[in-house]
């Protein structure tokens, strides 16, 4: 169809959606992808949505899956809107010419979250910025917590990381009729949305559905089963009833959510302690992603975004006065960052040797940085040379403590700086030349597959984004740091962010 400045109306193979034109982009959103969770299809694999007739108004972000709120603490950085209803398997669409012979490149965004908080509703993730510079943005809302990544004797595993396949599904078949090129499908994601895009270049129902992938502060990798398991027999006895799903599905919805954000408080990176995450499942994800990717058995050909912020754990430590009990902590924080990192005494005495002035909290959360992100990522472009591209944004936050902390480089990657919900992180006054090259790059990524700089080799070339002039290519930038984690065990790490 030829698009005209009245809402635009687009096709889709369940019913025809009406969006909006804003700002000279035409933006769909809440359009349904599968059938809400919930009923007899609680903990079960997505299914397609029901027909409709007419047209559906797409101008609303549709409901976001159930999810504990943020602490205060962690509130006060990080926005999480909370929209009611079940029909939370929903997508949104910005794009500059909703008309199928316009074939633009497409980028698919995964939130992050932890698996357990998060939503396409967050305005930071607000796709304008992309569609205004030729590529067409598709955001998500996939199950969280107990709902998605819950595991159960009862039930399929992994229903949250089907959920994603499910939505992928639909842009194969859709997006053309929104002026997307089915083709040329970037799948993006950021901390947990980076673990799941990790899982979903491994998994062999996925193959085809996207070209090129970005991982930004998240590295690919499963959980422990027996690990997932404790969690939610935790809930059951909490709960009191029996660790299935039949179970779990009887259960008054607020009350799972007060439950699970109780029994997951102590989840955080740093701590280690229990958590939701994607699990191996002959199913849908037989093997270990890093290991998938690094022997070459999985996504043969795809180019890759990899990177992290320099101060990734200031964001796990800075809320709630983390930095400063650390730091007063000392030798005892350095014995849990051992167990935390599975490492021995050399690898805090080298981080320590490289970074003399820097305090017990610097240290700590170097070491699990490395151990959660940086070696897995090292590891994962080491094993697909040239067509690895590495970052490290590095520009710190104009509010207290946090330096160039985790999630802080989205809304330069959205230049959605100006929003009030990016200066909860960032502050007042970012620099806007660093948003252009960031988006910039973004942009280039998912039209051409090459963000403008060398790609991966031997002498690991990292772009940094400092926004202390243009970005700059730096070699073997963390070499010895990832060289000291990988020693003591990293290599096998998992992130939980």
């Amino acid at each position: 169809m030829t698009a005209d400045r009245t809402d635009p109306e687009v096709p889709t193979p369940y019913g025809v959606v009406r969006g909006r034109w804003e700002h000279g982009v035409a933006v769909f959103r809440g359009i349904p992808y599968a059938a809400p969770p919930f009923g007899p299809r609680r903990f079960r694999p997505p299914v397609p949505p029901d027909p409709w007739d007419g047209v559906r108004d797409a101008g609303a972000f549709g409901p976001t899956a159930p999810k504990p709120p943020y602490s205060p603490a962690f509130a006060r950085y990080l926005s999480d809107p909370d929209i009611p209803g079940d029909d939370c398997l929903n997508l949104n669409v910005w794009t500059p010419d909703p008309a199928p012979a316009a074939r633009l490149p497409v980028l698919v965004w995964l939130h992050g979250g932890a698996l357990t908080r998060g939503s396409s509703a967050v305005p930071v993730y607000d796709g304008h910025s992309f569609a205004r510079d030729g590529v067409v943005l598709v955001s998500l809302n996939y199950r969280l917590g107990i709902e998605g990544f819950g595991l159960f004797p009862d039930a399929p595993a992994d229903a949250g990381l089907r959920d994603q396949i499910a939505a992928l599904e639909w842009v194969r078949e859709s997006i053309a009729a929104f002026g997307g090129d089915p083709d040329l499908v970037t799948l993006a994601g950021q901390s947990a949305g980076a673990i799941s895009a990790g899982a979903l270049l491994a998994a062999p129902r996925a193959r085809g559905l996207f070209r090129r992938a970005v991982l930004q502060s998240g590295a690919p990798g499963a959980t422990e089963r027996a690990k997932v398991r404790r969690i939610v027999r935790r809930m059951a006895n909490r709960l009191k009833i029996p660790a299935t799903a039949e179970a779990f599905a009887a259960v008054d919805r607020a009350l799972l959510l007060r439950v699970q954000g109780e029994v997951g408080r102590l989840s955080s990176p740093v701590l280690g302690g229990p958590a939701f995450g994607i699990v191996v499942d002959d199913d849908v994800l037989p093997r270990d992603p890093l290991d998938a990717l690094v022997a070459g058995d999985a996504a043969p050909g795809t180019d890759l975004l990899l990177g992290w912020t320099r101060d990734e754990y200031r964001l796990w430590l800075v809320p709630g006065g983390l930095l400063q009990r650390v730091d007063r902590l000392g030798a005892v924080a350095l014995a849990g960052a051992r167990a935390r990192c599975r490492c021995g005494h050399d690898v805090p005495r080298g981080y320590r040797a490289l970074h003399p002035d820097a305090g017990t909290a610097e240290i700590v959360g170097q070491m699990i940085t490395d151990h959660l992100l940086r070696v897995p990522l090292h590891r994962l472009a080491d094993a697909r040379p040239g067509t690895s591209y590495v970052y490290e944004f590095a520009w710190p936050s104009n509010l207290p403590d946090l330096g160039a902390c985790h999630a802080l480089e989205l809304g330069f990657v959205f230049d959605s700086g100006d929003l009030p919900d990016a200066r909860r992180l960032a502050g007042e006054g970012a620099p806007r030349s660093l948003a252009e090259a960031m988006h910039t790059a973004w942009v280039r990524f998912a039209a051409t597959g090459d963000p403008g700089w060398e790609a991966w080799d031997a002498s690991h070339p990292v772009r940094v984004f400092d926004g202390a002039g243009s970005p700059h290519t730096v070699r073997g930038l963390r070499d010895r740091e990832v060289a000291l984690s990988g020693s003591g065990g990293g290599r096998r790490s998992r992130l939980r962010a």
